[in-house]
């Protein structure tokens, strides 16, 4: 072989590693999933914690010293389920992961002076079976300058830092069809109740997501069983800014028509209590271990809790007014279960009598269930809106 034959193929070798390498690297990235964000730590330092189906390469943008947000570019990254989003801990005030320049974007707003100060990525090992990648989120050393202005400060000036606008969290509804697999609910002449329920639901979420201002979680999405007690732990654990089950009536008198809304009662204060002090959640969740400081956060909380859900459900007859039949006393209260979570607004919505065959049929023509779900979607439009006007007053 010559030597010139030899430069070459020395030379197409060499190219064809390096094609190998990028095809590798954009393999580790490419149609990877984002599952889930977690946080931990505290004020002293804060760990990010990106759990992935696959290895990816990320671009750190700005690590959060100049303007407490940072921003990490993941790209061929997809969030898993849509966007995702949380309060944050330690460091963290919140955090956004949305879908931006061909791959996820995480955003974070930091509470004080801090920075990003390292990140790394974990393979799957010691029993566990995806990647993580990890993001340490650490205070701003003491006395670091920080100027706003490109210019240079003629004389002493005050520091001061930029402050972005807040990130947009999307407010999270969790909708729950009642009933469900073993658990069929009412019976109308034309089925069960929670084929209805579920119908509604799916229309309502549908609804909702068009409008982009939400992030809805459902408690079922088909024909299974949720246990009572979780679907209020499915609203706690994504943080739900409202809760509003889905259901639809029955009575022995087929005469009996028209939606009404439920809310919380007075008596069924004390049930809620011993929901909550069963698994202690309250008290994990509070900032102090005494417990008739919790029983007082307690109090206050629920209270609070109680006279939004009062505000939404009042809302919510004044949309349904016209759209659907209405029982004369439309805004009732009761104790049931979904309804006992103290610090998310909750209402249970029976959106009519499947013993009714007019209520029954008005609920299962989906342009007519279609018309009653754009109601209560306005009527979370108009909640959330005076929420945002009281808060800014």
């Amino acid at each position: 072989m010559s030597s010139s034959r030899g430069r070459l193929l020395a030379a197409a070798t060499a190219a064809l590693a390096g094609l190998a390498a990028v095809a590798v690297s954009h393999a580790a990235t490419a149609g990877a999933a984002l599952q889930k964000v977690r946080l931990g730590g505290d004020s002293s330092q804060t760990r990010i914690v990106l759990d992935l189906d696959r290895a990816v390469s990320a671009k750190l943008v700005s690590d959060g010293a100049s303007d407490r947000r940072v921003v990490l570019m993941l790209p061929g990254v997809t969030p898993q389920g849509g966007a995702l989003q949380g309060a944050g801990q330690g460091l963290v005030k919140t955090w956004v992961v949305d879908q931006a320049s061909g791959g996820a974007r995480l955003q974070m707003d930091l509470k004080g002076d801090a920075k990003v100060s390292r990140r790394f990525l974990l393979p799957p090992a010691d029993g566990v079976d995806h990647y993580r990648y990890v993001l340490d989120v650490a205070p701003a050393a003491p006395g670091q300058v920080k100027l706003t202005s490109a210019r240079p400060a003629p004389l002493k000036v005050r520091e001061t830092t930029v402050r972005k606008a807040p990130l947009p969290l999307k407010k999270v509804v969790v909708i729950d069809a009642g009933h469900g697999g073993n658990d069929p609910g009412a019976r109308g002449a034309q089925g069960h109740e929670k084929d209805v329920n579920l119908l509604a639901a799916q229309a309502l979420k549908a609804r909702l997501e068009r409008s982009g201002r939400y992030k809805v979680v459902m408690t079922r999405n088909s024909d299974v069983y949720v246990p009572l007690e979780s679907r209020v732990r499915i609203a706690q654990r994504a943080d739900a800014d409202l809760f509003i089950s889905l259901h639809s009536d029955s009575g022995p008198d087929p005469s009996l028509s028209g939606a009404s809304v439920y809310t919380l009662s007075d008596k069924a204060s004390q049930r809620a209590a011993q929901f909550v002090s069963k698994d202690d959640w309250f008290m994990k969740a509070s900032l102090t271990g005494d417990r008739g400081v919790s029983d007082i956060l307690f109090d206050l909380t629920q209270r609070a809790t109680r006279n939004r859900s009062g505000m939404f459900a009042q809302t919510l007859v004044s949309h349904i007014e016209g759209k659907a039949p209405m029982l004369r006393r439309s805004h009732r209260d009761a104790g049931f279960m979904v309804l006992l979570a103290p610090n998310v607004p909750a209402v249970l919505l029976e959106m009519g009598f499947v013993s009714n065959l007019d209520d029954e049929r008005f609920l299962r023509d989906p342009e007519r269930r279609g018309r009653l779900m754009d109601a209560v979607a306005s009527a979370i439009d108009e909640y959330f809106g005076e929420a945002t006007k009281l808060a800014a007053r």
